[in-house]
């Protein structure tokens, strides 16, 4: 199915023929069409689904025909969990709408840029603002942006919005835009907090959850390599070497180990760079695209990078450090394998990460077969399990007492009625 069934404006289609998308995504099928009808939705779909895109389009159809003339007004807002996903998203907007005869006027809101400019930029005329929730909350209490004429409020990534304090940030916001709009939410996850932010934003929504997409775990080959901790480094420049990988992204445990490894990988004649949250914001920027030019071949990452970045051509995620979730894992490993394309992760375990990959396998509902590459076998004898004290008996009230406990409180209870 191509993208001309969906209606949209031809300067739209325009666009996303010039950026290559030749079909929509399962995802966009169902999306599109229900938020050109005004509907308000909750979408759930697996990370490279193309989430972004299937609310970037309709928007910017909707909102070309009602753009007035004069300076613009905030009508779309986005909020996002990342700086890197603001900037994507507010990319995908100015890339979409740049043939329409009216193109929008696109501010992004980051931290690390100076505030001042930021509100400058909206009050000389803002259609789409895309934003973090938190500098959006620090430009909303300047009280210099007039929020009145929205129609569209949108969170993307919203499941990792939670992992941010937004629960207790989103009454502030939502007392600032009007209480007619069009609400869209998207999310790789939805876990239970998620409803009680839904029942603050929507009261009927659709759902929307594609199921029939390959999972992400499906898609991607995926390697477990066992080695020593102080070989993960070396292990790592044989393969790099032997593979012949273009793009790689290599997941660390902290800042500090991923200016390190990269710093010393440089000294080997890599062409490497780390990727982290001690970054300027320009500095990220620069990083980023040097990355997707492909002049950086090696990426030393944190976390950070686990969601919302969409680059074209990862070869090869590497889990140098475990990640600390089972969610994380599979955010982290859908950085390749991109909209359908195949891709190959490989996680490094040494004797102190068995239990913790093996909850890893058993929450992605996975099983790896462990290797070892010659050289750089994992030698030694894994730690004694050290088992936790056994429970006191007596110090504790058994099921049984607190079952006759409560019993005779109801009993006394209803004596007294």
């Amino acid at each position: 199915m191509p993208f001309s069934p969906f209606k949209l404006s031809s300067s739209i289609l325009r666009a996303v023929s010039e950026s290559g998308y030749i079909q929509p995504t399962p995802i966009q099928e169902k999306v599109i069409p229900l938020v050109l009808e005004r509907h308000d939705i909750i979408a759930q779909g697996q990370t490279g689904s193309g989430k972004s895109a299937s609310f970037v389009l309709p928007i910017l159809h909707l909102w070309s025909q009602g753009r007035g003339e004069g300076k613009g007004k905030i009508k779309v807002l986005i909020l996002t969990p990342t700086r890197e996903l603001t900037l994507q998203v507010a990319q995908t907007f100015e890339t979409m709408g740049k043939n329409l005869p009216k193109t929008p006027r696109v501010v992004s809101l980051i931290g690390g840029e100076g505030i001042g400019d930021q509100l400058y930029a909206i009050q000389q005329g803002c259609d789409i603002l895309v934003a973090t929730s938190g500098r959006f909350l620090d430009v909303l209490r300047k009280k210099q942006m007039n929020l009145s004429s929205l129609e569209f409020f949108v969170l993307d990534e919203a499941d990792k919005m939670l992992d941010f304090g937004f629960v207790e940030e989103l009454d502030m916001i939502l007392d600032s835009i009007p209480p007619k709009r069009q609400n869209l939410l998207f999310s790789a996850t939805y876990p239970p907090k998620m409803e009680m932010i839904a029942a603050k934003i929507t009261q009927s929504p659709i759902h929307i959850s594609i199921k029939s997409e390959i999972p992400t775990v499906e898609s991607i080959h995926q390697r477990v390599i066992e080695v020593n901790p102080e070989n993960r480094g070396p292990l790592l420049r044989h393969l790099l070497t032997t593979e012949k990988w273009e793009q790689v992204l290599v997941f660390m445990a902290n800042k500090r180990a991923s200016d390190n490894i990269a710093a010393k990988f440089r000294k080997y004649g890599f062409s490497a760079d780390s990727f982290n949250g001690d970054l300027l914001q320009e500095d990220r920027i620069y990083v980023l695209e040097q990355f997707k030019a492909k002049k950086i071949r090696i990426l030393f990452a944190t976390d950070i990078a686990a969601r919302g970045l969409d680059i074209d051509g990862i070869t090869c995620v590497i889990n140098f450090d475990l990640p600390r979730s089972p969610a994380d894992y599979i955010h982290r490993i859908g950085r390749t394998g991109r909209a359908g394309k195949s891709g190959l992760a490989i996680s490094f375990i040494g004797f102190n990460e068995y239990d913790h990959f093996a909850l890893i396998e058993k929450r992605s509902k996975i099983k790896l077969p462990r290797e070892q590459i010659a050289g750089f076998e994992l030698i030694g004898t894994p730690p004694p399990k050290v088992k936790g004290p056994e429970p006191i008996k007596g110090k504790g009230k058994s099921k049984k007492d607190k079952a006759r406990e409560l019993a005779a409180k109801n009993t006394k209870a209803s004596g007294n009625l």
